[in-house]
C-alpha cells in the first residue's frame, strides 16, 4: 500500500529522471548521486513554500545537479548535436516549467526530455 503524498511522489519521480540521465551519461558515481539527494532535499523545502511548483521539480533538480557538477567536475551533459567548436553542455528548458527537456542552446534543438538521455547517448555515454 502506497502512502506517499503527491509531493513525495513528485520528488521521487524527479530523482529517478535525473538519476537515469546520470546513468546514461556514465557519471552516476556515489558523490554525484549525493548531489541529487542534496537537490531533492532543497527542492522539498522549496515546493513546500510554493506548492504550485510541484510540476517543475524534475527540471529544477536537473538544473541543480548540472550546476553542482559544473562547479566540481565540469560541463554535463555534453551536447551530442554539435560536432564542431568547443564542447558545451545542454540546457534545461523551460527553466521553470513543466515537461523539461535537454536542449542545445546553439542549435535550438530539443535533444531529449529530462530522464531520456539514454536514448541519445546509448551505450557510449555522454560525459
Amino acid at each position: 500500500m502506497d502512502h506517499a503524498t503527491p509531493l513525495e511522489q513528485a520528488l521521487h519521480a524527479a530523482r529517478a529522471l535525473v538519476l537515469a540521465d546520470l546513468v546514461a551519461g556514465e557519471v552516476a558515481e556515489a558523490d554525484v548521486v549525493s548531489l541529487v539527494e542534496d537537490s531533492v532535499t532543497h527542492r522539498r523545502w522549496w515546493v513546500e513554500q510554493w506548492p504550485e511548483g510541484v510540476d517543475y521539480l524534475a527540471g529544477l533538480v536537473a538544473q541543480d545537479v548540472q550546476d553542482a557538477l559544473l562547479e566540481k567536475y565540469g560541463r554535463w551533459p555534453l551536447c551530442p548535436v554539435c560536432s564542431q567548436g568547443d564542447p558545451h553542455a545542454l540546457d534545461v528548458e523551460p527553466e521553470l516549467g513543466p515537461d523539461p527537456h535537454w536542449v542545445c542552446a546553439k542549435t535550438v534543438v530539443k535533444v531529449a526530455p529530462v530522464g531520456g538521455l539514454a536514448a541519445v547517448f546509448g551505450a557510449g555515454g555522454g560525459r
